[in-house]
């Protein structure tokens, strides 16, 4: 029966096309699976990189068909794996640096029962403003201290409802959406990207920033000693290399006795040593 069809919805025959000619205005095609990821993080991220990122939610059959048309290298191995709630993302910047800045724009969202709380949760004393009612029952629970004043909830002191790394349960999920307190950190990573015929996956796009940057510094710690070390002169070690030479030439002419402004201090105070040295083996001298 659908082989015969001619008409599709008009928002599915947008879709197609757009995915068709997006790609065109952009270097990179990039893939956001959607499982873990809940649409409200998309809007920020949406104002965020306007200009230069696109966002294109789509249906994964409609995506496939409209991919396979529009011959950019490397593309059906990423429309292969647009299965299930996915999201588009069409930009001129590297796969790599799109990870990273979307792994820095991560907000807080609200919980739901079974998620994980990103750091110590606590509820703060003050006036709740809920009406006292059966919901007294999921304060205790949590121990959260709480008093009944003017007909509303007040939490009696600050509280822990959670520590990092505990399960939230759906009771307690409910109770902190309710007091507008958001436990989980929420990010958005790329799950593969096409760039100039090369399909990346996941693992392949994750950088360790702060790694990289300690190796560069190392690296350049490295060469900035070796070059000096074997006196290669270059505009990062010029002063270094003159301050060296200049120690060395200061010591050279130290040892010498070549007297001058700069030396006859160190000079002086090297024959004082001295001779205090020989006066004193004469002065315990006894002959045999």
């Amino acid at each position: 029966m659908h082989q015969n069809r001619t008409k599709y919805p008009q928002k599915k025959v947008q879709m197609y096309q757009q995915i068709q000619e997006v790609p065109k205005k952009y270097n990179v095609i990039a893939l956001v699976r959607m499982e873990k990821v809940r649409s409200s993080q998309l809007l920020p991220l949406r104002k965020k990189f306007k200009g230069e990122v696109e966002i294109i939610s789509i249906k994964d059959k409609v995506a496939q068909k409209a991919l396979a048309g529009i011959g950019i290298p490397g593309i059906e191995k990423l429309a292969e794996k647009l299965v299930g709630q996915c999201v588009l993302m069409f930009t001129n910047m590297s796969p790599f640096k799109l990870n990273i800045l979307l792994g820095k724009n991560k907000i807080m969202m609200a919980a739901r029962g079974g998620d994980i709380a990103s750091k110590e949760v606590i509820i703060k004393a003050g006036n709740t403003g809920i009406t006292p009612g059966p919901i007294l029952t999921d304060f205790k629970e949590a121990g959260v201290a709480t008093k009944i004043d003017q007909g509303t909830i007040w939490i009696t002191k600050d509280s822990t409802a959670a520590k990092k790394g505990d399960v939230i349960t759906a009771k307690l999920a409910t109770l902190l959406s309710k007091l507008d307190v958001k436990p989980v950190e929420a990010g958005i990573s790329l799950d593969s990207a096409v760039a100039e015929g090369i399909t990346y996956s996941k693992d392949e796009m994750v950088i360790d920033v702060e790694r990289y940057r300690n190796a560069f510094a190392q690296a350049y710690q490295e060469a900035l000693a070796l070059s000096i070390e074997i006196g290669y002169v270059t505009k990062e070690n010029i002063t270094s290399l003159l301050v060296k030479a200049a120690q060395g030439a200061r010591s050279v002419a130290i040892e010498a006795g070549y007297f001058v402004d700069e030396t006859k201090e160190q000079i002086l105070q090297k024959a004082h040593a001295q001779a205090r040295a020989l006066a004193s083996k004469a002065k315990n001298y006894s002959p045999e």
